[in-house]
């Protein structure tokens, strides 16, 4: 009798050294087969289309199952779906598959199949990668990758949701590069206006536009000689996405209202939260853009996604408190709560909760409640002096995304409460697309039925 789980699971060679299986995740059913490969990142199987396989299946759930290939082989699992993940006539909520063993979703089959030799993948020595922290596999295999991208100069696209640490890592970047010495520039495209966001990046000469009452140099300029690290370039506006590509592909850019063209020598980092093939499709960004920033592409796992890595990364934040803290300090039951958690907020999220239980440890396990549940609710400290100074006592950034993720899940519950529970009229309601109402809705931990 042959082994049909040989094949399927990663081993270690050397310390530094893991031997990958060649694997996909194929549906079976009659026709073309259509299939997705099956590494170190899981894939999500739904009906949405930031899923990495899509059924277009009416019983099949947004984000329906996962499957993740791990130390004891490849893990289904089902995500809250609403008609259920079937291996044969049995419901699972999680299970170990061998090749080739069929499970439904929806009324599609489907199977993980060996297609090939497994490869040999290079983790990096150490799991650290400038301030980013993680010892799991799939982020010493991705600390690997943005190491050895370093010592080039081609530009880096790095996806990943919000608080995943994508500025972390294009430092890290910088700080491995032959540019270390040079400036590292950050400009936050979802913070900056549409309409200033040309001038931000290439400076404007006096008079320029109204209240251009000075000279500015812009970003690119500022970041010669090193690295400019454009986060959340998903959101940059139409009009200027061709200007930059100009930019990237001649190495030299023009100021706004100047004839005069000047070359730069930064090195370019960019991030999204945002889907930016779904994105090219629906056509708010360039396709050409697309690739010319992604010479060299990276997915930062969630941290649901590398649950391996809670312990580092909470000893890490309770030691920079004052005074340092470790795991005895907090209640006895935190990590197990941290463990079942999905994280929306991700390793942002993570050291909230724990900057939160370190400055108001009678907050215990409270804490560790969905946002949408935690102490700081709309309008319970319109009369509460203690409950605001605990934001006061916060550094602002984190004081302020506090209070949006206040207002954002209170106002995404009112709108579905307007409109009976549905997606797509809260979204026009709103003025936001679908996707946008889906990843409030996933960030949040709400379900349109529930509200």
């Amino acid at each position: 009798m042959t082994d049909r789980s040989k094949g399927s699971t990663i081993t270690v060679l050397r310390s530094n050294t893991i031997e990958v299986p060649a694997l996909r995740v194929a549906i079976v059913d009659e026709g073309p087969e259509v299939s997705v490969p099956l590494g170190l990142e899981p894939v999500t199987i739904g009906s949405s289309d930031e899923c990495q396989l899509v059924l277009r299946d009416r019983r099949v759930s947004r984000r329906h199952c996962s499957i993740t290939l791990g130390d004891d082989g490849v893990v289904l699992r089902d995500l809250a779906s609403k008609n259920g993940t079937f291996l044969g006539e049995i419901a699972v909520r999680e299970a170990v598959l061998v090749p080739e063993v069929i499970f439904t979703v929806g009324m599609t089959r489907l199977a993980v199949r060996v297609v090939g030799a497994p490869a040999v993948l290079e983790l990096h020595p150490t799991p650290q990668f400038g301030e980013a922290l993680g010892g799991s596999l799939v982020m010493r295999a991705l600390f690997a990758r943005l190491a050895e991208a370093a010592q080039s100069d081609e530009t880096i696209l790095l996806l990943g949701e919000s608080g995943t640490g994508k500025e972390l890592l294009a430092r890290g970047i910088h700080d491995m590069s032959p540019r270390r010495d040079g400036p590292f520039v950050v400009m936050d495209g979802g913070s900056i206006s549409p309409n200033l966001i040309e001038a931000e990046l290439f400076g404007n000469v006096r008079g320029a536009f109204t209240g251009a009452v000075d000279a500015r140099v812009g970003l690119l300029q500022h970041a010669d000689g090193g690295t400019l690290f454009l986060d959340e370039i998903g959101e940059l506006p139409l009009d200027v996405q061709p200007k930059l590509l100009r930019a990237l592909e001649a190495r030299q850019f023009r100021a706004v209202g100047s004839n005069k063209w000047q070359p730069f020598h930064a090195r370019i980092v960019a991030a999204t939260h945002r889907d930016l093939r779904a994105a090219v499709r629906d056509g708010t960004f360039r396709s050409d853009l697309y690739y010319r920033l992604a010479v060299i592409e990276a997915r930062v796992p969630p941290l649901r996604e590398r649950k391996d890595d809670l312990e580092l990364l909470v000893d890490r934040f309770l030691a920079s408190q004052t005074p340092p803290l470790t795991r005895h300090d907090l209640p006895k039951t935190t990590m197990a709560m941290l463990r079942s958690h999905s994280f929306p907020g991700n390793v942002r999220e993570l050291r909230n909760v724990l900057t939160r239980l370190a400055l108001f440890p009678r907050l215990g396990l409270d804490a560790l409640e969905p946002i949408r549940k935690r102490t700081l609710d709309p309008g319970a400290h319109d009369n509460d002096a203690e409950g605001w100074s605990q934001l006061f006592d916060l550094p602002l950034r984190e004081a302020r995304e506090h209070l949006v993720e206040r207002f954002e899940s209170s106002y995404l519950e009112a709108k579905l409460k307007d409109h009976a529970g549905n997606v797509g009229r809260t979204a026009q309601s709103a003025g936001v697309s679908r996707q946008m109402i889906y990843r409030l809705l996933e960030r949040y931990g709400l379900r349109p039925g529930e509200v």
